[in-house]
């Protein structure tokens, strides 16, 4: 069950007592308010985080409850953006599996921070140039529950795409209310692998949750799917065709025959009603009789990478080599107690859980390609291949395009019915090739050279391009230095900075440190300016003092003795009554002293509450303004969808 979070407040000092029941229930009645009320995002706030580089990037991160009756919490770490965009912007990352965990993309992939050993047995964190956290708020969640730290009760895995996508809208609108500032943020649903299938089902879910509340509608703007998990029948007879392509099967060979034969299977089984279903099983077939065809001295190739080799029969389940380092780096307990991991969260972190995967069948789903038409009316869509990867590899996406009717065209038509494709233009970065790009009608198709599987593991900075582009990140509204992207030669449009430009964390801390600057001036001038006025004041009383001083000297009473002088004349002034009146003088000028100071107090207060110095100091931090307090079983070889 999720904590909630009660702070014993010290009690005050009374000026009164009260028996009174009726304040005693009410006094109770406001402490369990506070005992049951939900958490806030300061409980989720991560002042310290084990092995990272300071300054510490502002980040939340906690576990959401979901379905109390059965112990569903749902992980999430939010990273908020370093620099200042045109538009708030708010991209949720999803890894695939079903079951492998968010963390890849957070600590692997996208997120600000890669980890590496420290040399002393323990890890460290670098930051990862090119993290997506640069214009836009990044918020990785482990879905769907029971993955990676999201946990529930055993008997309450999910078996269904649309539950899934019900349970995380349940989780957005909690979200939402802990962190209303990212409400009305532009918010771009990304990911990678089997997330092909999740994301179109949150994106319909949501736009089905807008049309129920037209007037608090979240701004879904976009979708990012990489190496999708999209369209079977599309993506299994690219197995063989990516196997002629990258050389693994030779035509003529005893493994293309027998490969063929599989695929016979498998275009039997999709025609027999296969193909309204997410996963086809003889169809998988043809990609595990892959892997074990390519086996030589007990090495396979890489899945995922089909330049390397790896164990049969993990084929690449080990990959990327960063696992190494991130899986005892999210088991240390100062890391859990950062992540504010609940104490119901029994086992350590695993990358992939089994128990999801096995559990998570979808037998009533329709595959999200049925979706993405619709999706498309209203969503712009990008879809990006890695060209390296061979267990969703691009001849399976550039097919899925290619067959899908959306818009009134089909494929990459540049208008409805025109017959006419949209040119594969080439693009590069840094001077380098980098990939192609192509666009018609809401979707928008980019091949990655030389890359994997998980092409932001490759090419961060590249990604982060890509991804600033389909936002609409221009910087020459922002300030900077544009990055080298070209498209068939040209500058790409809108420009976009990966790292280096002035709105970096450089310039704001330069502006930090003006801004702390400007306020100590204020204060400076502010407390001179206090000073002034005492000293003044001070003068003048000290004046009037002596003027009457002055004034009285040389005055003599009836008695000829100086009614202000203590030592003479007491015995017969008092005789007469008169020192009452001297006593009196002398209570009066104390009084007068006291009202001095009490005036110059006063002074002072209203300087502060008026005066330039104010003014200024309000401004300094205007500057810098900133927002109120804040395992491995589970990747099934040949099932098209780990991570």
């Amino acid at each position: 069950m999720a904590q909630t979070h009660y702070t014993p407040v010290q009690p005050r000092r009374q000026r009164w007592r009260t028996s009174s029941p009726l304040a005693t229930l009410l006094s109770l009645a406001h402490l369990s308010r506070f005992a049951f009320a939900d958490k806030s995002a300061a409980d989720y706030f991560i002042p310290t985080l084990p092995g990272a580089p300071l300054p510490l990037l502002k980040q939340y991160a906690g576990h959401v409850e979901i379905t109390p009756e059965h112990n569903g919490n749902l992980f999430f770490w939010l990273y908020k953006n370093r620099h200042i965009a045109n538009r708030s912007r708010l991209v949720l990352w999803l890894n695939g599996g079903p079951g492998c965990s968010s963390m890849d993309g957070a600590l692997m992939e996208i997120g600000p921070y890669r980890v590496v050993a420290d040399g002393d047995g323990q890890q460290k964190l670098v930051y990862n140039e090119g993290s997506w956290d640069e214009f836009a708020n990044v918020l990785f969640v482990d879905n769907p529950v029971g993955t990676g730290f999201s946990y529930v009760d055993g008997d309450s895995y999910l078996h269904e795409l649309g539950d899934m996508a019900k349970q995380m809208v349940v989780f957005l609108e909690k979200f939402f209310t802990m962190f209303p500032e990212h409400t009305l943020d532009d918010i771009y649903i990304a990911g990678e692998s089997y997330a092909g299938q999740h994301i179109p089902y949150i994106a319909r879910a949501i736009l089905d949750r807008n049309a129920a509340k037209p007037q608090h509608a979240w701004n879904l703007s976009g979708l990012l799917i990489g190496n999708g998990w999209i369209s079977g029948p599309d993506q299994y007879p690219s197995y063989l065709q990516f196997g002629y392509e990258s050389g693994l099967v030779k035509s003529g060979s005893d493994h293309e025959r027998q490969l063929q034969e599989q695929q016979k299977q498998c275009y039997r089984d999709l025609d027999a009603g296969g193909k309204d279903h997410v996963d086809t099983p003889s169809c998988e077939g043809i990609l595990q009789d892959l892997l074990r065809l390519t086996t030589e001295g007990g090495q396979c190739v890489n899945m995922y990478d089909v330049r390397l080799r790896d164990g049969y029969p993990s084929c690449g389940m080990s990959w990327p080599p960063d696992l190494a380092q991130v899986k005892p780096y999210l088991r240390r307990e100062e890391v859990t107690t950062a992540l504010h991991i609940n104490p119901d969260k029994k086992t350590g972190w695993v990358e992939c859980n089994g128990q999801v995967s096995s559990q998570f069948r979808v037998p009533n789903s329709q595959p999200a390609i049925k979706l993405l038409p619709g999706l498309l009316e209203k969503v712009p869509i990008l879809l990006f291949s890695g060209d390296k990867d061979l267990i969703c590899n691009h001849i399976g996406t550039e097919t899925l395009i290619s067959n899908l009717a959306f818009n009134g065209g089909t494929g990459m038509e540049t208008a409805p019915q025109s017959g006419i494709w949209a040119p594969k233009r080439d693009w590069t970065f840094e001077a380098e090739p980098a990939g192609q790009y192509q666009s018609a009608r809401n979707l928008t198709y980019v091949k990655f050279y030389n890359s994997s599987h998980m092409v932001p593991f490759d090419y961060p900075r590249r990604t982060r391009d890509m991804l600033d582009r389909f936002m609409g990140v221009d910087i020459a509204s922002i300030g900077g230095t544009p990055a080298d992207s070209r498209i068939d030669g040209e500058k790409a449009h809108p420009e976009t900075s990966v790292g280096g430009h002035s709105n970096s964390t450089s310039a704001e801390e330069a502006a930090q440190e003006k801004a702390d600057a400007a306020a100590y001036q204020a204060y400076k001038r502010s407390g001179e300016g206090a000073l002034t006025v005492m000293i003044i004041v001070l003068l003048v009383v000290g004046f009037l003092w002596w003027r009457n001083r002055r004034r009285r000297q040389g005055y003599k009473s009836v008695f000829g003795s100086d009614p202000y002088d203590p030592d003479v004349g007491r015995p017969m002034a008092s005789g007469l009554g008169l020192d009452g009146g001297r006593y009196r003088e002398e209570r009066d000028v104390e009084a007068a002293r006291d009202f001095d100071e009490a005036e110059l107090d006063d002074l002072s207060a209203a300087h502060h509450r008026g005066g330039r110095g104010v003014g200024v100091d309000e401004e300094a931090f205007g500057l810098a303004d900133d927002e109120e307090d804040e395992e491995e079983e589970g990747k099934r070889v040949g099932n098209g969808h780990a991570r």
